[in-house]
């Protein structure tokens, strides 16, 4: 049995930091080296080749520190000197340097830009492909804002269990939903940025909920659901959508709208409400500009009066099909003049070429020469 549940958390506006706190003093933590259990080590899953399963993902030892938001964020040197990568141990709550860190004592903002998209929000380098246990920094070619939780301790009905993840885990960031499988103690947390994502992931890992468990954080697979294949798509191409107005020019963008809205037989909500007044007035203008530059260079008047007739007619108050009348007389008259442009130019290349003048016709001004 499964409880599906999607629910949307807000950060509260952060306050006036003030310098970072040191998490731990200089050898608190007490590290421990991996137990030798092959003959030899593996660098990519850190751990020894031929040994038992366990890894650092899926131990049963409790981490000895824990970040808290609250408590440890304030202003580091990476706030002078520009750095939007965050403290990787002070997610893990033991950084020991505070405000004197190179790195952001954080959360990552979703609307941050970093320098490369190949690194996440530690500044540590992606892979092509996910590992086998789905541990690790993860991978550049998919975009991952799901994390796996395993060994949650259930003690009651799955709203309950619900209660819990999202307490414990909207602290990291702002969740899109959450999906618990009861009776798996399994549960599913996505998170609206990747880079929450990837800060709460090392934050978690190993840490306890309510019950003293001890948590298995990894990411997840990519969703099977079609219907969560086709949202997911949609999201990314209304990204890119959004990131690219953004630096167009705004009368690009309208124009873009209007050939868009042409194409798929649509009705522009500006001319639906009748609000797209500047919009024809500033075209009005442009196509009468157009109109005196073609008048100076062309030598047809006949034509260039019929042209200011139709560009002084008054304008209709209704929409005439998916564009009103002043639009559909602008396009004919740019096609008019294309027209135009292409006669002449091929009325110059059909010219005949001029005759040459002969030597014997030449006049030397006397019969002696």
């Amino acid at each position: 049995m499964t409880t599906t549940t999607t629910k949307l958390t807000t950060l509260k506006p952060p306050k006036k930091l003030k310098p970072a706190r040191k998490q731990v003093a200089p050898g608190e933590v007490e590290k421990k080296e991996t137990p030798q259990t092959g003959k030899e080590y593996n660098i990519w899953y850190n751990k020894w080749a031929g040994g038992d399963r366990e890894d650092s993902y899926s131990n049963k030892t409790k981490s000895q520190t824990r970040c808290s938001i609250k408590r440890d964020q304030g202003l580091t040197r990476a706030n002078t000197t520009g750095i939007r990568y965050c403290c990787l141990f002070f997610a893990r709550g033991c950084c020991p340097y505070g405000w004197e860190c190179e790195y952001l004592h954080m959360l990552p903002d979703a609307s941050w830009a970093l320098p490369d998209s190949s690194k996440d929000c530690f500044a540590r380098d992606k892979f092509v492909d996910y590992r086998d246990d789905m541990g690790g920094v993860g991978s550049f070619s998919r975009q991952n804002r799901t994390l796996y939780v395993g060994r949650v301790k259930e003690t009651g009905p799955g709203p309950d269990t619900e209660e819990i993840i999202i307490r414990h885990f909207k602290e990291w960031g702002e969740i899109e939903k959450i999906r618990v499988l009861q009776y798996r103690s399994v549960a599913f947390v996505t998170y609206v940025s990747e880079l929450n994502a990837q800060f709460a992931k090392e934050s978690m890992a190993c840490q306890s909920l309510d019950n003293d468990e001890i948590l298995n954080v990894r990411w997840a697979t990519e969703d099977p659901n079609p219907t969560s294949k086709v949202a997911e798509q949609e999201r990314i191409v209304d990204m890119g959508r959004t990131a690219i107005q953004e630096r167009m020019d705004p009368r690009i963008v309208d124009a873009m709208r209007a050939v868009r809205a042409l194409e798929d037989g649509d009705v522009l909500k500006d001319e639906e409400e009748g609000g797209g007044d500047d919009v024809e007035d500033e075209q009005r203008r442009e196509l009468e500009a157009l109109a005196e530059e073609e008048a100076s260079e062309s030598d047809d008047d006949g034509s260039h009066r019929a042209k200011r007739r139709r560009l002084d007619a008054p304008e209709p108050t209704q929409p005439l099909g998916l564009l009103n009348a002043d639009t559909m007389e602008g396009l004919k008259y740019f096609a008019e003049i294309r027209k135009r442009h292409e006669n002449t130019k091929l009325v110059k290349q059909n010219a005949p070429p001029k005759p040459l003048t002969s030597s014997l016709a030449l006049d030397y001004g006397s019969d002696d020469d």
